[in-house]
């Protein structure tokens, strides 16, 4: 057992170090990080295909890469919005990685991309573990999913710089009851943003876009107390520079407060190798179905 802790722990300290690279050389280039994590059937990529196609509206550059197990089912849906769009199917992986998405990114990522969405596998547990050098991780739950979410899953919803509640359409219809969601998120996570919206109903539309480009521009991104616990980041009163984006502590706390592990520990090698992308924009769509 201590020995598939110690890789686990050694997967995620490499990890990390392949996002503060990432994160570090998409900056440079005047790119921010958006990683979006939700269960399967949130609602997500309805979400965002529509900010996907605001943002194109509003003549800002964005650009969409999303993660399945299987199919390019997403990819295509998100590519109606007109955007560049990539589809990256994992061959049963059940998250992404720093060093893996850098890997899909050279080469295709657009040089003037403002802001990069991460549609991350359907997840809330592995994902949560992993930094990909977002500048602005956004957990999402729809309301069909129960107002204990957070409490079930407090490693992802605790790390979450932003919460979204989708398909606040049907709220009534499911008995959704959005105070008791509230404080089970600030009970998790104090201070930090709930946001509503309804895909269907166009309700809250443009909150992902304007925050995430807000925090691309500077602007102050939350701080999860689960993160300020972290050794990597300095307390407030500390003068040496510091990174207020996600970040793990060397335990990588899980959900019942043990070291977090999961039972497929590969190596990075093989996860390359076993993943592989298709680009997605409307021409390459349509003739990929032909």
């Amino acid at each position: 057992m201590c020995r598939v802790v110690d890789l686990q722990q050694a997967v995620l300290a490499k990890n990390d170090a392949c996002a503060h690279t990432l994160r570090e050389d998409l900056a440079a280039r005047g790119t921010a990080v958006v990683n979006l994590l939700s269960s399967p059937g949130s609602g997500k990529t309805a979400l965002l295909e529509r900010e996907l196609t605001l943002a194109r509206s509003r003549g800002v550059p964005v650009a969409a890469l999303t993660a399945d197990l299987a199919t390019e089912n997403d990819a295509v849906r998100l590519a109606r919005s007109g955007v560049p769009v990539k589809q990256v199917l994992t061959d049963g992986l059940c998250h992404l990685e720093a060093e893996m998405l850098g890997g899909h990114l050279n080469g295709w990522l657009p040089a003037d991309t403002r802001l990069l969405f991460i549609e991350n596998v359907g997840n809330l547990v592995c994902p949560a573990s992993y930094d990909l050098g977002e500048t602005l991780r956004i957990v999402l739950a729809s309301v069909t999913e129960g107002e204990d979410k957070p409490l079930k899953y407090p490693t992802a919803f605790g790390l979450a710089h932003l919460v979204v509640v989708t398909k606040t359409d049907i709220a009534d219809a499911v008995s959704f009851d959005e105070v008791e969601f509230r404080a089970n998120v600030e009970q998790i996570n104090p201070g930090v943003e709930v946001v509503l919206t309804s895909a269907r109903a166009g309700e809250g539309d443009g909150a992902l876009l304007d925050r995430a480009l807000a925090a691309r521009d500077g602007a102050p991104v939350h701080i999860p107390v689960m993160t300020r616990k972290s050794h990597h980041v300095h307390d407030a009163g500390d003068d040496q520079p510091h990174d207020e984006s996600h970040s793990h502590d060397e335990g990588h706390p899980h959900d019942a407060g043990r070291t977090h592990t999961h039972p497929h520990t590969h190596t990075h090698a093989s996860r390359k190798q076993g993943s592989h992308s298709h680009t997605a924009d409307p021409d390459t769509v349509a003739s990929s179905r032909s």
